[in-house]
């Protein structure tokens, strides 16, 4: 158990320094590729450190923390900024523009972080397995 939340706080945390990133570079395209490196780190440094030693239960950790720091990478991205839009916008005279506050336009985004995790400790579980050799094709009997 303490695998799991080793696992799920580690990598959450590390959902609220991807969206510190985040809310400075402003793009859907900058969330995926943040939420892309951080599930091929989580995946990685997960899998060495943790489900080598405690197995499933370090993955369920690793990818319910993926999911949630998704989530707290949009949740910081998007309201690092909002204070100051929220200002603009009650302070300014009407016909005003200014850039709106940090958003998310791909939802399906959140998915990157939890879904390259999995997919690194999968690979990483049964990538380095090779299959045992048939006795049959060890031994040749050539009929004598």
């Amino acid at each position: 158990m303490a695998a799991l939340g080793a696992a799920l706080a580690g990598t959450a945390v590390l959902g609220v320094a991807a969206g510190l990133i985040w809310a400075f570079i402003l793009a859907d395209a900058w969330f995926c590729l943040i939420a892309a490196i951080g599930g091929v780190v989580t995946g990685i440094a997960g899998y060495r450190l943790l489900v080598r030693r405690a197995g499933w239960i370090a993955t369920a950790g690793l990818v319910l923390g993926a999911v949630a720091a998704s989530l707290l990478m949009l949740w910081t991205g998007e309201n690092i900024g909002l204070g100051t839009y929220n200002h603009l916008l009650a302070a300014s005279p009407d016909g005003t523009f200014f850039h709106a506050s940090l958003a998310l336009g791909a939802k399906s985004a959140l998915a990157f972080w939890p879904g390259l995790t999995s997919l690194i400790i999968l690979l990483a579980v049964y990538g380095g397995r090779r299959p045992a050799p048939e006795e049959g094709l060890l031994s040749v009997d050539l009929g004598g």
